[in-house]
């Protein structure tokens, strides 16, 4: 009895090793092809309101699908400047479980002039991240060594391009390799997670059935800071607001006018330094007040995971940090408020001696589960009203600048959604770890949500299905800002990763 259980729990564990040893095989004869597919689909511009180059982002994926048997298709939205998630699949016979994968492909709007040395939109090889030194390399030709630890430069390289990539990669490999998936496997790439998904309830909407899987598994996000694999069972929600403080109508000199007519700049810092306490803690009303509590299970996760802190503060050259004392994982596991950007006159070369006419801001609220974000939202607009403003949704009359003394307008941008968690002792949550395990000689990280926002709930709350995120990108991969970038080797290690969970146990 003892050898016969002995054996059912090294099966298992076989078979993973067997598959990846496969793949990785797969991999290392084709590795040229997969970074030239790659850097061809990083070269197309992706900001999801350039509707002409999402489409051929989109049109690009299609092929890389044909090519691979999925049967794809575009899922489009009701309006034709709708950004259009593409969907295949492929069927086992006799799989006891559909999971669909998902992935987007449209990427951060970014500013080309904050690269260094590069274009967002032409590829480059580094020999090292740039922070080590790293030097552009020529793309590596056929049959020359390609070290891991290069890095691919360009938008979207590790957010979510690499994604897209590696799942796709994964099952040709699988497929070349004569491995069959254990599930039925459903294909999903998004084309505007990094506009908020504002119509991915749509497009879920008008293809209920086709979209219906045991889970969803979400192909986004680093790797723990630590560099080991992770898997994540939430994320937190997103909103975005943009709140501008309203001064004279014409700008004035400061000289003249200084002292006497009120600077927009300082009202909003004043304002905005009103949100947050010395130790970071929103000073919002009810900021906090509906936040779901961590249950025992996650509790744990996060006091097993590695501590990094100190490590992160060294690398980062911060000797504070915000929370009162809280480590980074249990400060994202509570709702935030942070400034993306602030604007109002000129600095640098442009600074002139004036006063000017307004000053913006742009926030960013994060939620966790329990939080609602039109609640959230409303919470922020009666903090504002309580400091004497004026709140409005649109630029102020004259009547309005005679009656009142301080003036906002707060808008509220397309895409906001409430966060998701999933448990983690479910049947599929515990496949998707021990797939993940398999492909790794340390202790995975297994984190109850990510500090960064996925439309989760849009999806769970239509479809009825659960969630789990598998990041697969190296931590320090700049994502949203200049510079971002993958490294080679997270981005083999997630290839095998994909092909673990496409043959996950059922």
């Amino acid at each position: 009895m003892l050898r016969r259980l002995l054996l059912l729990t090294l099966l298992p564990v076989s078979l993973f090793a067997q598959t990846q040893e496969k793949v990785r095989e797969y991999r290392r004869a084709n590795e040229h092809q997969i970074l030239k597919e790659f850097t061809t689909l990083l070269a197309i511009p992706n900001v999801a309101s350039d509707t002409q180059n999402i489409r051929r982002n989109a049109t690009l994926i299609v092929e890389m699908m044909k090519q691979r048997g999925l049967n794809p298709r575009l899922l489009e939205g009701a309006t034709p400047d709708t950004p259009p998630a593409v969907y295949g699949e492929w069927n086992t016979p006799g799989a006891q479980r559909t999971v669909l994968v998902y992935a987007h492909y449209d990427g951060q709007p970014t500013d080309p002039k904050q690269w260094t040395g590069t274009s967002p939109w032409e590829p480059v090889f580094r020999s090292a991240a740039l922070e080590a030194n790293g030097q552009i390399i020529p793309a590596p030709a056929a049959g020359t060594m390609i070290n891991p630890q290069w890095r691919i430069y360009a938008r979207s390289a590790s957010d979510d391009k690499a994604g897209v990539m590696a799942i796709l990669a994964a099952f040709t490999a699988l497929k070349e390799k004569g491995v069959a998936p254990t599930s039925n496997i459903k294909f999903f790439f998004e084309g505007e997670e990094e506009a908020g998904s504002p119509h991915l309830g749509e497009i879920i909407d008008r293809h209920k059935e086709l979209l219906a899987a045991d889970a969803w598994i979400i192909g986004d996000g680093p790797v723990h800071q630590s560099g080991r694999k992770q898997v994540v069972f939430g994320a937190r929600g997103d909103t975005n607001v943009d709140v501008r403080i309203y001064a004279a109508k014409r700008p004035l000199h400061s000289g003249h006018y200084g002292n006497w007519s009120p600077n927009p700049a300082n009202l909003l810092a004043r304002l905005l330094a009103s949100m947050k306490d010395d130790d970071g803690r929103v000073a919002i009303e009810g900021w906090y007040s509906d936040t779901e509590p961590l249950g025992e299970t996650e509790r744990r996760a996060i006091a097993e995971a590695p501590q990094y802190d100190e490590e992160l503060k060294t690398q980062l050259g911060i000797k504070r940090t915000e929370g009162g004392g809280k480590s980074l994982l249990e400060l994202i596991s509570l709702p935030s408020l942070n400034i993306n950007g602030f604007a109002s006159g000129d600095v640098g070369a442009l600074a002139r001696n004036v006063i000017p006419t307004t000053a913006t801001a742009v926030l960013d609220l994060r939620l966790v589960k329990g939080n609602d974000h039109q609640r959230q939202v409303q919470r922020l607009i009666e903090h504002i009203r309580k400091q004497g403003y004026h709140v409005t949704d649109r630029d102020p009359t004259d009547a309005e600048r005679a009656q009142y003394p301080l003036l906002a307008r707060v808008n509220v941008r397309p895409g906001g959604y409430n966060a998701e968690r999933t448990r983690m002792d479910l049947a599929v949550s515990k496949a998707v770890i021990d797939a993940v395990q398999s492909t790794s000689t340390e202790k995975i990280v297994l984190l109850p949500t990510s500090g960064g926002s996925l439309p989760l709930s849009i999806i769970t709350e239509r479809l009825k299905t659960v969630t789990i995120s598998v990041p697969i990108a190296n931590y320090d991969n700049n994502q949203h800002a200049e510079n971002e970038n993958i490294r080679l080797q997270n981005f083999w290690d997630g290839i095998e990763i994909w092909a673990a969970i496409m043959t996950m146990k059922n």
